[in-house]
């Protein structure tokens, strides 16, 4: 397809000049001799480059960049005959990409055009990229804990807070942490994530704060560490309660001071990096048997983020659903696969001890391996015998939404745990088998308090 060039110039001689010249290169050229066509040639028929000269009548070519800048993105190369350093600055702050002076030289004018189109094109990718993994790691849900974590990430975003998420294992605890980033101040900065359960315990530190050649077996060239790497941006330790104990007291002096130590290495470096967290473990549990620090532990949770599992919020299981098959079929290159209603509705019964992440593999399987365009709840069991169905809520007998129903039933689970345990917090977070920054979040929740059982009485 061949590449569509805006000439703009007030000089017919000009125009047709420079259209000889692109003609025989291969390019398409549109030609416009005011500033007027010009705008309307750039609206109505979307060229790849345009070629714009400043000196025209009644508007010249720095207002028509100006006006182009409002509605496009194009490149624009400028062209003057009287040109200065001056009018060269000021064309390339109103966004311009380059500028060419009179008389006009072939060589110079295609190596321009090429240079042009080819960063439109690396621009055009790089936004492509950003969209694909914008839409890959996409939250999706309507739930009321959904809802909750929005705007708990909304409110913590902009700062450089340090933020400790925790959920079981798939709920999606990295999409939490790459949405804190987007929302950030940092977001075209790095974001820089570490599996800390995925690597070895001797080479961990190595992997975070890096090492000089030779500091140990093995260590044939220097690294640099994760921290250093996301200087300026973000640093997701995933699964940090899998962290070594000397591990977790070098990440303490990051946060303390910003000081990074290579392994090995004489030079202390400092980095302004923001530090979110997450594990599917008990860091209370972990603190009591002392395998995890507890200075560490209060420094990451300065603001707490729990991901609730499926099972807690089925209601978003139907758009998880809908989203994954559009992701699949792109992924594919598949014509869109359709559940039926009737096959949605049955997956929502099964228990789901994987969660999103159980979920999302499900219907990837069910999009490539069920055999019709529809996929119905016969393709659901055979491909899916190892989901079993949930226990079907025992009736309540209460009028409502099975929403409501489900929180009334949650309320008054954590009252009878609460009052079984003389309302110890750590007691009754640890009987349930949940951090107690949920269990506090779940009491704020619903408004529990110590005189609950008085006023839900009276």
């Amino acid at each position: 397809m061949k590449r569509r060039v805006l000439i703009v110039d007030d000089e017919e001689a000009i125009r047709k000049s420079l259209q000889r010249i692109l003609d025989y290169e291969g390019y398409e050229s549109i030609l416009a001799g005011s500033a007027e066509e010009a705008i309307r040639a750039a609206e109505n028929d979307h060229p790849d480059l345009i070629l714009l000269d400043i000196k025209m009548p009644r508007m010249d070519g720095m207002e028509v960049l100006a006006r182009l800048r409002e509605f496009s993105q194009v490149p624009v190369v400028m062209i003057s005959g009287h040109g200065t350093i001056a009018t060269a600055v000021e064309a390339t702050r109103l966004g311009a990409f380059d500028f060419l002076e009179k008389p006009l030289e072939r060589e110079r004018i295609l190596l321009v055009l090429r240079n042009a189109l080819a960063q439109r094109k690396l621009s055009e990718e790089n936004r492509d990229l950003r969209r694909r993994v914008e839409n890959r790691f996409q939250m999706v849900g309507r739930s009321a804990a959904m809802k909750s974590l929005r705007g708990a990430i909304a409110k913590a975003a902009p700062t450089s807070a340090t933020v400790l998420i925790t959920g079981e294992s798939g709920v999606g605890k990295e999409l939490v942490a790459r949405e804190i980033h987007r929302l950030s101040k940092r977001q075209w900065e790095p974001f820089i994530q570490v599996n800390c359960a995925a690597i070895p315990e001797d080479l961990i530190e190595s992997e975070l704060f890096g090492h000089e050649k030779g500091s140990f077996t093995g260590a044939s060239a220097k690294q640099i560490g994760k921290f250093v790497q996301a200087d300026g941006g973000t640093i997701f330790l995933d699964e940090i309660g899998d962290m070594s104990h000397r591990t977790q007291a070098k990440v303490l002096r990051v946060l303390q001071s910003g000081e990074v130590e290579p392994v090995g290495g004489a030079r202390v470096f400092t980095v302004d990096v923001r530090v979110l967290a997450a594990t599917n473990h008990d860091l209370d549990k972990a603190i009591e048997a002392k395998t995890f620090r507890e200075d560490l532990f209060f420094r990451l949770n300065v603001i707490p983020m729990h991901c609730s599992p499926l099972r807690e919020r089925r209601e978003d299981i139907s758009e998880l659903i809908r989203h994954f098959v559009l992701a699949v079929s792109g992924e594919n290159n598949y014509q869109e696969r359709r559940l039926t209603e009737g096959a949605i509705r049955y997956m929502e019964t099964l228990n789901w001890r994987g969660n999103i992440r159980e979920l999302r593999n499900a219907v990837e399987r069910l999009v490539i391996m069920a055999a019709g365009p529809n996929i119905e709840v016969a393709d659901v069991k055979t491909l899916l015998p190892r989901v079993k169905s949930s226990p079907a809520p025992e009736p309540s007998g209460e009028s409502g939404s099975l929403q409501e129903a489900r929180e009334n039933a949650e309320r008054k689970y954590l009252i009878d745990k609460l009052e079984a345990n003389s309302w110890n917090i750590a007691r009754t977070a640890r009987a349930i088998g949940t951090p107690r920054s949920n269990l506090y979040k779940k009491m704020e929740q619903y408004g529990i308090r110590r005189d609950v059982r008085e006023t839900t009485s009276n």
